[in-house]
Order: C-alpha cells, then sequence, then structure tokens
C-alpha cells in the first residue's frame, strides 16, 4: 500500500486526518532539515578557529551556510536572527561578509 492509498484510507475514515498526518511529516522534515543547516553552520563556524592555511575558503564556505541558514530560517516563518547569531556565536566577520550587521546587545 502506498502513502497516497494509506491517506485515502485515512480520509475516507477522518477526512481531517489525512491532512494532520501530511501535515505532521512536512513539519518534521522542516524540522530536519533546519537542523542540519544549522549543525552546517556549527561546523562551518568551529573550522574557522583552525590556524591551518585556506582560512580565505573557509570563511567563503561559512558565509555561504549562514546565508543558506538564515534564508532556510526564513522560509519556516523565523525572521529573527539575532538569537540564533549569539547562540551559534556567528562573527561578525562572517555575517559583514552577508550584508548584515551585528548590533551588540545593551
Amino acid at each position: 500500500m502506498s502513502l497516497r492509498d494509506s491517506l485515502e484510507l485515512i480520509r475516507m475514515v477522518r477526512p481531517e486526518a489525512g491532512t494532520a498526518a501530511l501535515e505532521h511529516e512536512i513539519l518534521a522534515e522542516r524540522a530536519s532539515s533546519l537542523g542540519a543547516a544549522e549543525r552546517k553552520v556549527v561546523n562551518a563556524i568551529a573550522a574557522l578557529a583552525d590556524p591551518a592555511p585556506g582560512r580565505d575558503e573557509r570563511l567563503a564556505t561559512a558565509r555561504q551556510v549562514v546565508w543558506e541558514y538564515f534564508v532556510q530560517r526564513e522560509l519556516v516563518g523565523f525572521r529573527r536572527h539575532n538569537d540564533v547569531i549569539q547562540e551559534l556565536r556567528i562573527p561578525p566577520e562572517v555575517l559583514v561578509g552577508l550584508g548584515a550587521m551585528a548590533k551588540p546587545r545593551p
């Protein structure tokens, strides 16, 4: 039985349950995807501390993954990034490369 068949069966018994199951799956996928994007940011920021040559490339990577993370957050409805900037300790040099300016909190 396919997912489509299962959903049709659920809709016949309880129509609202079919969409609820699908919405649950979508929300779980969004959360998983956002978590994966956050892990990429954490790894990219950690890589900046490495004194080995190639820092410019690591900085470019950090800027890219932070930008992707911010876009993904906005797509799921999170418009403000100040809290995650502080929580993930995203350095100003990464944010400046995005065209964003981190404001220190009073």
